[in-house]
């Protein structure tokens, strides 16, 4: 029987036109050979399984070829070529750093430096993994980097270049190996399964491209897995089968259920997904996935971006084209949260059914969510044509084509767009003054001072009516704007101080700490250290709010800036004060003893 030999030792790349996916890069190798402009050394960087090691031993090989043909290749024939091919070419040394990480490997190494080739011009020492040698073996090994005998060529190669010392660096060409796209990657592998008699589907092998991940060795491997169990018939569901692939088409399913806002066909694919033993942390990021390849599909512009058969392409972009790009953003926002929340949630099935329910309402015009996709409540949602709105016109509700023949009698007294009801019966309505000038002050603030304020507004607007929510409207985005002086706000600040003695954090920061302008209605005021920065930030909405509100200037900002160094006056106990005078006059202790004093 013949010995089998796996498709990445079998079909590893012996020459520069054969290397997959790097011709740039190959290219400018080929010309530095042909023009004789090698450097000492260099440094190959990328992910696993691109080609690093493959293409340091084809410039070797290529370098030392003694007669090279006239693309630039190593002839393959001479004996310098042949050599290496059978793997007993001194001219090539290789080192694996990852097990040979030592000073003295290193030392080893630079002694094999000054022997020169015996055939060819030059000795190449290969070092793969270098990022894992120690800090002593590159320093040991600097001196020799910098200055090898001119016969001797380095190259480094390493996934982790950020790893690797600068000093090292600074000695090397460092040339960059990008990802194999997932078309270069199929290309190769039918070239592959026609040279060993292998039928397979485009589809199949577009899976086991993505697979890989931009790893031709990855590819390899996987086609070689996935031909033994097929036996020669390479298909896509053998594929996804074999290397536990969800299909796609429970993705175009389970939209097709988000746009028929069909919740309960939803939560059984769902359901038949889990039952297929997939993972629900996988199926969640499959489907923002398969989301995103909608959304890059309904656009001719970003069609490209689609890593897939052109059978597949099409079905995104029938899909794709059905969708708007608000479900495109809210429902990739509601995946990633779904993502980011997985690994804390406690019922993680619930947690993706109800990811699942609220990507169906996105389709449900009674209930539409908010920009945000966070499911929020109707309070959220009304509050947003208030929030973005300002003129009356835009913030009332258009009247109905009923509206004239309801009240026929006051067409003239009518000045405002809001409709009119038959039977108006009068009801209270709060003020909305107050609270709307607050919340136009908190607006300025943090986020959170925002979602704060958002609830006052709306209870005034529930419960006034047209003109009333779009006086509301208008006051929101009424800003303050009266003159101050520095000494108002320094009055401002120490009566905050006077009102809030129990929160002794930020008022001893607030005490040690005066705003100091640095702009127009620029504040900044300088700390010691982190725990004082987030206790005035966990209090900014108030300070920001009653400093406002004292000097009505709603433009007042004030930045925090930590400065270690600064110098703070001493606030001394009642216990430091004993123990200071005690210094300086030793008749108190005396006289505290002698009279029993409970004192220090």
């Amino acid at each position: 029987m013949k010995n089998y030999i796996v498709s990445a030792r079998k079909y590893r790349p012996s020459t520069f036109r054969s290397v997959v996916g790097q011709q740039a890069l190959t290219h400018t190798l080929k010309t530095a050979i042909d023009s004789g402009r090698l450097a000492h050394a260099y440094l190959f960087c990328g992910p696993r399984g691109v080609g690093k090691t493959s293409c340091a031993r084809i410039f070797a090989k290529t370098i030392n070829c003694l007669s090279p043909t006239p693309e630039g290749e190593a002839c393959n024939q001479c004996e310098s070529c042949v050599a290496l091919n059978e793997q007993r070419s001194y001219n090539i040394v290789e080192l694996d750093a990852a097990s040979n990480n030592s000073v003295d490997d290193i030392r080893a190494l630079t002694e094999q430096v000054r022997i020169p080739p015996q055939i060819g011009k030059y000795r190449v020492f290969i070092i793969d993994e270098v990022h894992m040698l120690s800090t002593q073996a590159f320093n040991a090994f600097l001196k020799t980097l910098e200055e090898p005998p001119a016969h001797a060529i380095f190259i480094l190669a390493t996934t982790e270049k950020h790893k690797v010392i600068p000093t090292i660096l600074s000695r090397c060409q460092i040339y960059d190996f990008s990802r194999i796209t997932v078309q270069d990657i199929v290309e190769q592998l039918q070239y592959i399964a026609s040279q060993e008699g292998i039928t397979a589907e485009p589809t199949a092998l577009n899976v086991i491209a993505q697979k890989a991940d931009g790893a031709m060795r990855d590819a390899l491997s996987i086609f070689d897995q996935v031909a033994a169990s097929s036996q020669g018939n390479i298909t896509y569901q053998s594929t996804i089968d074999n290397l536990n692939v969800l299909d796609h088409d429970y993705y175009f399913k389970l939209v097709d259920a988000f746009m028929a806002v069909d919740v309960p066909q939803a939560l059984l694919i769902y359901k038949d997904v889990r039952d297929k033993g997939f993972d629900s942390l996988f199926f969640i990021n499959g489907l923002a996935e398969h989301i995103r390849n909608l959304m890059v599909a309904a656009t001719p512009a970003t069609k490209c971006l689609l890593e897939t058969t052109e059978e597949v392409a099409n079905q995104f972009v029938v899909q794709g084209t059905k969708l708007s790009p608000q479900f495109f953003y809210r429902a990739l926002d509601l995946c990633n949260k779904c993502d980011l929340d997985f690994r804390t949630a406690t019922n993680k099935q619930l947690l993706v059914e109800l990811t699942l329910i609220k990507l169906c309402q996105l389709f449900d015009n009674a209930t539409p969510l908010p920009a945000g996709g966070d499911g929020g409540t109707d309070t959220l949602r009304k509050i947003e044509p208030v929030k973005r709105q300002g003129s009356v016109a835009q913030a009332q509700p258009t009247p109905t084509p009923e509206a004239p023949r309801v009240a026929p009698a006051a067409p003239a007294t009518t000045t405002t767009t809001a409709p009119v009801t038959p039977t108006p019966t009068p009801t209270p309505v709060a003020t909305p003054v107050a609270p709307v000038s607050r919340a136009s002050s908190a607006t300025m603030t943090a986020e959170a001072g925002v979602k704060r304020a958002m609830p006052r507004i709306l209870i005034n607007a529930r419960g006034a009516k047209g003109g009333d929510v779009a006086s509301a409207a208008k006051n929101t985005t009424q800003r303050r704007t009266n003159a101050y002086t520095d000494d108002a706000l320094y009055a401002a600040w120490h009566k905050f101080i006077e009102l809030h003695p129990r929160e002794q954090i930020i008022i001893n920061t607030m005490r040690c700490s005066l705003p100091r302008k640095i702009s127009e209605n620029v504040y900044e005021i300088e700390v010691e250290n982190q725990v004082q920065v987030e206790s005035f930030n966990a209090h900014k909405m108030n300070i920001m709010t009653f400093l406002r509100d004292s000097i009505e200037n709603d433009m007042l900002a004030i930045e925090v800036k930590i400065n270690p160094y600064i110098e703070r006056p001493k606030f001394w106990t009642p216990q430091e004060i004993v123990a200071s005078i005690k210094e300086y006059n030793p008749y108190l202790e005396k006289f505290i003893d002698d009279f029993d004093l409970a004192l220090g």
